[in-house]
């Protein structure tokens, strides 16, 4: 499978149901008690590409897209409206949202996560799909400038600096992000009679690992 480095129009995707989707095995004790275990690392997401058409327009340019990505041949970046950035929805992204590494004096290159915490637990998202122009990064507490002092790979997530963090120091990230799926059907049937009376089809879009 190709990944294409292109977004579905945000304009379709805003609307659209969907977020992370778990995998929990669970078994059963002859006490009451149970097992539970997972065998993913991290969430895989799901999406309803059809709940964000709103015109017969919108559904030609969903048409048009799908069929350049050949159904669920190609992957393609997916803007998640409830979860596209390193710090809150109300906020722009800062230098400082993240913590994504400590460095060490040797390494250069580091991948951008974004962390969800709860009380004692937290998980460490790995994310991707960067958006382009989008990435900040800092050092030590202190805001470094792309180009001059960093460059961001927009196809892998990964931010390189010209030169080592000291030991220590940490290494923070602000952003936006897209998430990277495909299609999870090779069909689209709608007819232009039910779309008009209000019936959207379902199209949906499953997260990949890249």
């Amino acid at each position: 499978m190709a990944f294409h480095e292109v977004r579905f129009p945000a304009s379709l995707s805003f609307g659209s149901i969907g977020g992370p989707e778990r995998r929990t095995e669970i078994v059963a004790l002859s006490s009451g008690f149970e097992e539970r275990n997972t065998p993913w690392a991290d969430a895989r997401r799901r999406y309803d590409a059809g709940m964000g058409l709103r015109s017969l327009d919108d559904l030609s340019a969903l048409v048009a897209f799908f069929e350049a990505r050949a159904g669920q041949l190609h992957g393609f970046r997916w803007k998640d409206w409830s979860d596209y950035k390193s710090c809150l929805p109300s906020r722009d992204p800062a230098f400082d949202d993240q913590e994504i590494a400590v460095g060490d004096g040797v390494s250069v290159t580091f991948q951008l996560t974004k962390a969800y915490a709860s009380g004692p637990a937290r998980y460490q998202r790995p994310i991707n799909k960067p958006v382009k122009d989008s990435v900040r990064a800092g050092v030590g507490g202190s805001e470094l400038f792309p180009d001059t002092h960093f460059t961001v790979d927009h196809q892998t997530g990964q931010i390189t600096f010209s030169a080592a963090p000291e030991p220590g120091a940490t290494i923070s990230a602000g952003y936006e992000f897209d998430v990277p799926v495909r299609f999870d059907t090779d069909r689209i049937a709608v007819s232009v009679s039910s779309f008009q009376a209000g019936e959207m089809p379902q199209i949906p879009v499953v997260e990949v690992r890249v």
